[in-house]
């Protein structure tokens, strides 16, 4: 039977580094623990220390560690995104207005019904808005409201905000009033809006 052996910071560091970079998805720290054999598995206290050096190394690289709801990933820092763009041949998926309206709806007041959202749109909601949140994985079904006709609520997902690069929904930013969207809108200070 073997003893358990101490890894030092730096072999746990680049074995974190090749999970990460391997990975097509973030990583939670129970999955990156797992790909330790047993005998040799880390304490979680060191896991998260040898991750925090690795975050430091990269401090001055063109990646970064980013933790987001399902764990923890390797991306490229947003200041180099628009190089990046221009290799890639497919193009990131264009989506209507309405769609991210409805999207946005749903992030900031969730959990809410189609009525919620159609109420704050002025407009009824396509029900392929609703279908293209869902296969995106963005928004699920949470429940039903318990008034008649028992409506389906919804709520956004993990995905949403691993994709948007959150870790937790209160990380949105706070919503601004109609005043302050048409001060920002108009370009004006917000008091030359008030005043006229």
């Amino acid at each position: 039977m073997f003893g358990r052996l101490n890894m030092n910071d730096n072999e746990i560091k680049n074995i974190l580094e090749a999970l990460l970079m391997s990975a097509n998805r973030p990583l939670s720290i129970d999955e990156m623990l797992s790909a330790f054999d047993e005998w040799q598995m880390p304490s979680k206290e060191q896991l998260l220390n040898a991750l925090h050096l690795l975050e430091q190394d990269y401090i001055p690289r063109a990646i970064e560690i980013k933790q987001v709801a399902s764990g923890y990933c390797l991306q490229t820092r947003l200041q180099y995104g628009h190089y990046i763009s221009r290799l890639q041949a497919e193009k990131a998926s264009k989506y209507s207005r309405a769609l991210l309206e409805t999207l946005a709806i749903i992030a900031w007041r969730q959990p809410v019904t189609r009525a919620d959202i159609e109420e704050v749109r002025g407009v009824s909601v396509s029900s392929s808005i609703m279908k293209t949140l869902i296969e995106r994985e963005w928004i699920k079904m949470a429940g039903h409201r318990d008034v008649p006709g028992k409506p389906a609520v919804y709520i956004t997902t993990k995905t949403f905000l691993d994709y948007f690069n959150l870790v937790s929904i209160e990380e949105l930013p706070p919503l601004l009033s109609s005043t302050q969207l048409m001060a920002k809108d108009s370009e004006q200070p917000l008091e030359e809006c008030i005043n006229e």
